[in-house]
């Protein structure tokens, strides 16, 4: 379960319910979680954990159903895999790993999973980052003509199943190498192992929990945060925003689509493309020592 793990990370399997869960710990301080995105797996933190680790206590752990973890399928809308059931998953595996209360970094899938763990478990999130995100309500009212096209998997992935877990399956390797390449300003950030790791964790079991997580999104995700924003629910810990600048499907406001929903934020663009932990995991590094110390 742990052949895909970063060096240096002790791993434990943790059970939550139906769900397995692989957690890797790293280094001594207060608890940072990382949580990954599409369609990577914890592995795209190995540039960034080695600097948070010399501060805090760096856990890993893949989304539902990814990389080491094993879930059971998703339901037809996605059921199982909403952010919500997710996030709440996580906290349970965070807390039996150890740690009621914790900094969560999410990039991507990983931050639609983080921002509603902050917004369901505030006491249990002590500071939040999400990169290259706003939330999942706020990035369907956004997806306008001139950048439909970057959001294909959103839609596409979303179709009812098998549909889309056959036609990726087909021809998984390419599939995972074009998202990659393809969002990445600079492609040779994420290396030739890096890549093939990527390849490797993207199985059959991973591509239908990542085609869950995308339904999810559509018919679930979005409706939980109407619901909250009608109710002016908001983001209690302070927040760190970052993008990279260079990524044309990122909007160019998501400072202040975040300010609609936390009281506390921070942050700004880092110019690179959509892989932050790797394109640019130096300045994203001193970004989050500095926001983790934060009193």
């Amino acid at each position: 379960m742990v052949s895909l793990g970063i060096e240096g990370f002790d791993y434990r399997t943790v059970q939550v319910g139906r769900s397995t869960y692989s957690v890797g710990l790293a280094g001594a301080g207060p608890p940072v979680l990382l949580l990954h995105g599409f369609p990577q797996y914890h592995y795209c933190w190995h540039k960034v954990a080695p600097a948070l680790r010399a501060h805090h206590t760096v856990v890993v752990c893949d989304l539902k159903g990814c990389g080491g973890n094993r879930a059971a399928e998703g339901g037809p809308l996605g059921e199982g895999y909403s952010k919500r059931e997710i996030a709440e998953e996580l906290v349970d595996a965070m807390g039996q790993a150890g740690f009621e209360r914790f900094a969560v970094v999410g990039h991507d899938r990983g931050g639609r999973v983080a921002y509603r763990m902050a917004l369901d478990h505030p006491d249990r999130v002590r500071r939040l980052t999400v990169l290259n995100i706003v939330p999942t309500l706020d990035q369907f009212e956004l997806m306008a003509q001139d950048v439909s096209l970057d959001y294909y998997p959103w839609y596409f992935l979303a179709q009812p199943p098998p549909l889309p877990e056959r036609l990726v399956g087909a021809s998984a390797d390419y599939f995972v190498r074009h998202t990659i390449e393809s969002w990445a300003v600079d492609a040779a950030a994420v290396d030739a192992e890096a890549l093939a790791r990527y390849v490797r964790a993207f199985t059959p079991e991973a591509i239908s929990a990542w085609c869950s997580d995308y339904r999810a999104a559509f018919h679930l995700d979005r409706r939980i945060d109407a619901e909250d924003r009608s109710g002016a629910r908001k983001i209690r810990c302070p927040l760190l925003v970052h993008w990279g600048a260079e990524e044309s499907a990122m909007s160019d406001r998501p400072l202040g689509v975040w300010r609609s929903w936390a009281d506390e934020v921070d942050g700004g663009p880092i110019r690179c493309g959509h892989f932050i932990p790797e394109e640019a995991a130096d300045e994203l590094s001193a970004s989050l020592i500095r926001f983790l110390a934060a009193s």
